[in-house]
């Protein structure tokens, strides 16, 4: 999507970088490999993350071939598994759980993972509806780790290639004014 065309649905209050206008969660992905360096570096940005004490907390177990991404389908919920089948790539990020704010932390990764991805001409879509315990069991994850979310990784394709009830839904969403967000010094 052209910037052009994301300003129709985002508009920032303050003048900010493009890339936070432009990252948003498409469904519709094409069926073409991402290649091992341009996949590696939106991994090295998520590790650049900033982390409470330096714990790193975060991992990444992905899926890039069809047999690996088909284990990762058992467990994701049919209404996602519908439009993310044609991913490319997909992540499960867990966090360790030794660190108090592990899930800040793994939230803080993500996020850089989805912006150096939009760099990248790359879209992402994370999920939270999936099974976590079947994930926890499919993909052998210690229990002392706490199972996030999965991430859909690709080339963005067509709106049309999407079931039609995904279709209307394929396009950035707004945020609320920034005004609703903030409060001096106490919650109003």
């Amino acid at each position: 999507m052209s910037e052009i065309q994301i300003k129709q649905f985002r508009q920032a209050d303050h003048d900010i970088e493009q890339v936070y206008l432009d990252r948003w969660s498409p469904r519709s992905f094409q069926e073409k490999e991402v290649p091992e360096e341009v996949l590696m570096r939106i991994f090295e940005a998520a590790r650049w993350a900033p982390s409470a004490n330096n714990f790193q907390p975060s991992r990444f177990i992905i899926a890039r071939n069809k047999e690996d991404r088909e284990q990762f389908h058992t467990f994701i919920n049919e209404g996602n598994r519908l439009w993310c089948e044609k991913a490319p790539v997909l992540a499960v990020l867990i966090s360790n759980k030794e660190n108090s704010v592990h899930t800040f932390d793994a939230g803080t990764a993500w996020g850089y993972l989805s912006l150096q991805a939009t760099k990248e001409g790359l879209i992402t879509h994370a999920m939270g509806g999936f099974q976590r315990e079947k994930a926890r069991e499919v993909l052998n994850i210690p229990d002392n780790y706490d199972v996030q979310i999965v991430i859909a990784i690709g080339y963005q394709g067509e709106k049309e290639a999407l079931p039609e009830n995904f279709q209307t839904r394929e396009q950035p969403s707004n945020r609320r004014p920034l005004k609703e967000s903030i409060f001096e010094a106490k919650f109003k």
